[in-house]
């Protein structure tokens, strides 16, 4: 038995914690700074309605994920050992929808309660998500061969553009 505590895993377990921690942030945190200003009206209504939005297809888009994943969910970003390459249903518009729909998730969530600091919660954890998601495609490249053909045809994050 390795004595490695299960946090700092070889399959990237830590990264679980972190972005726990970071999604905690986003719903939890701090919401604003003495000084900053409030949002006003059309603002405020606008950011709700788009906070909203946003909230429904991001959840949506984490839900249908996880479903379509199937058995091949893990809690850690490293692939399962009898693990298949998903390339439909979600993950035919971006390779990682369960981060994306995470993110847009707490955007939606800064815009719905209007506040600047929380969208800067929510850029953070994009920034990580981004970086967790690099890591776990070089397992995956690793485990299956057809995963840089797949790669070059679907967006990591946002669909068409990044």
């Amino acid at each position: 038995m390795s004595s490695t505590p299960w946090w700092k895993g070889v399959h990237g377990e830590w990264y679980v914690v972190a972005q726990a921690a970071l999604f905690g942030l986003v719903l939890f945190g701090p919401r604003t700074m003495p000084g900053w200003p409030a949002w006003i009206l059309p603002y405020a209504l606008l950011g709700s309605i788009v906070g909203g939005i946003a909230m429904l297809i991001g959840g949506l888009g984490f839900v249908a994920s996880i479903a379509r994943l199937g058995t091949n969910l893990t809690a850690a970003p490293y692939p399962k050992e009898q693990g298949t390459l998903i390339e439909t249903g979600p993950y035919c518009f971006v390779r990682h929808p369960m981060y994306s729909g995470m993110i847009l998730f707490a955007l939606g969530w800064a815009f719905w309660i209007h506040s600047w600091l929380t969208i800067g919660y929510a850029i953070v954890l994009f920034v990580f998500l981004d970086i967790k998601a690099r890591r776990e495609e070089k397992w995956l490249m690793e485990k299956f061969p057809g995963y840089p053909f797949y790669q070059a045809r679907v967006r990591k994050l946002i669909p068409f553009v990044y």
